[in-house]
């Protein structure tokens, strides 16, 4: 396992329009005017020697507070601009993205202002159709749609 690695599920759903991804915008100041390729499938750190699959799970769990269960699809690791690899598998299942309730994290802010503050680490949650997704996600996790739509398609 890289030493900088994270782990995430894309949760995806069938609708009369197509598929459909679940994904997340993140919370904080640094993202809140940033829209098309901010968006990112819930994921998170994985801990020392801890199951990709089950820090997936609970990062999942951590950011949109649905549990999902089914049948996890290992998708290729992406490794990302930053050098960080992201594992992720492909579930079907639902979440409400009105219902989500996500944890925080704290930051000195403003910069330099001795302040800290907590911000949701994921501050909102949209089902998006395959194209309009592929608009949203951070550029690096693109692969991971692709392969939603190879696969399912």
């Amino acid at each position: 396992m890289p030493k900088s690695a994270s782990a995430g599920l894309l949760l995806y759903r069938r609708s009369p329009g197509g598929l459909e991804v679940l994904l997340v915008h993140p919370g904080g100041p640094f993202w809140a005017k940033k829209d098309l390729g901010a968006w990112s499938i819930p994921k998170g750190e994985l801990e020392p020697d801890e199951d990709p699959l089950a820090a997936a799970r609970r990062e999942f769990e951590e950011e949109t507070s649905c549990r999902i269960s089914g049948e996890f699809r290992p998708l290729a690791p992406l490794k990302q601009p930053s050098g960080k690899t992201v594992y992720a598998w492909a579930v079907e299942g639902d979440c409400d993205p009105a219902a989500i309730k996500s944890n925080t994290f704290a930051i000195e802010w403003p910069p330099h202002s001795g302040r800290r503050q907590e911000f949701p680490e994921v501050d909102r949650a949209a089902w998006f159709p395959l194209g309009e997704a592929k608009k949203r996600i951070l550029p690096g996790q693109v692969g991971f749609l692709e392969w939603l739509e190879g696969a399912t398609g």
